[in-house]
């Protein structure tokens, strides 16, 4: 392989494995959200990764979680080249950059900064709100295909696997939704149903408008953080380029967040 060729491909797998590390809160990408300032392959093979955040006071928890992230993606790059992870214009910038490259747990980093050492709650928060995020834009991609709720609640995983679905947003998250339940319920079989909660209890199908209501509200609530997240982020660093479609904090002062099950919802009643 040429070397431009080479250098070419790393770049791209750099950039395909940040793609998959999340904003734990919002459960979007870190790359779409605009986090990761710089992203460089050297042609020495070596990473140089540039991160920041919405606000100076963005909390730890939350930038140590990403950059941890950063961290795995990195440490999965094929030719396993040494790499700097950086964190710009945070308030706990040192500590976190310091403890990042150390290979330290939250803890080790922050010290006396904080009293919550150990971020598995904080990660099984994060975990229930994406799986209830997922499977909310699933269930609605379904019902607007026409899919009824009795077909749709009785779904197992083999019938999830070959019903492909049109709504580019349930298309988007229909795999992310799956990984998400495999991750909640590794031993689920193929005859096993798909839509459970977060519980592992089996959605009826008269409780299905009751149990969409509650999902509704975790997305509004994941979506106004997004929005609050990009407006402060395009105010800090004057940024010209919005995402294209995303809800804004105008959309929440108006009453205007995109509601995508409306015309399912009319033919569900």
């Amino acid at each position: 392989m040429r070397p431009t060729s080479n250098s070419n491909s790393r770049r791209r797998e750099l950039w395909r494995r940040l793609d998959q590390v999340n904003d734990p809160e919002l459960d979007e990408p870190i790359t779409e959200m605009g986090f990761v300032e710089r992203a460089e392959v050297a042609a020495d093979g070596s990473v140089d990764v540039d991160f920041r955040l919405p606000t100076y006071f963005c909390s730890p928890n939350f930038a140590f979680l990403m950059l941890d992230g950063v961290r795995q993606a990195l440490d999965a790059l094929s030719w396993s080249p040494p790499y700097r992870v950086k964190l710009h214009d945070h308030m706990f910038a040192e500590e976190v950059n310091k403890g990042i490259a150390a290979g330290k747990l939250f803890g080790e980093i922050f010290g006396e900064l904080t009293e919550d050492h150990d971020l598995e709650n904080l990660r099984e928060i994060f975990r229930t709100k994406a799986f209830k995020r997922r499977q909310e834009a699933v269930l609605h991609g379904f019902r607007q295909q026409g899919l009824t709720d009795r077909e749709i609640v009785g779904m197992d995983l083999t019938a999830f696997d070959i019903t492909g679905l049109e709504v580019v947003e349930a298309a988007k998250q229909k795999p992310r939704y799956r990984e998400a339940l495999l991750a909640r319920w590794p031993n689920l079989r193929t005859g096993d149903p798909v839509f459970v909660t977060w519980e592992g209890t089996q959605i009826l199908v008269g409780a299905l408008g009751a149990h969409l209501a509650d999902l509704r509200s975790v997305r509004i609530n994941m979506e106004f953080n997004g929005a609050l997240c990009r407006g402060l982020k395009h105010t800090r660093y004057k940024e010209l380029d919005m995402v294209d479609g995303e809800p804004t904090l105008v959309d929440f002062i108006m009453d205007r967040v995109p509601v995508s099950d409306v015309a399912a919802e009319r033919k569900q009643t």
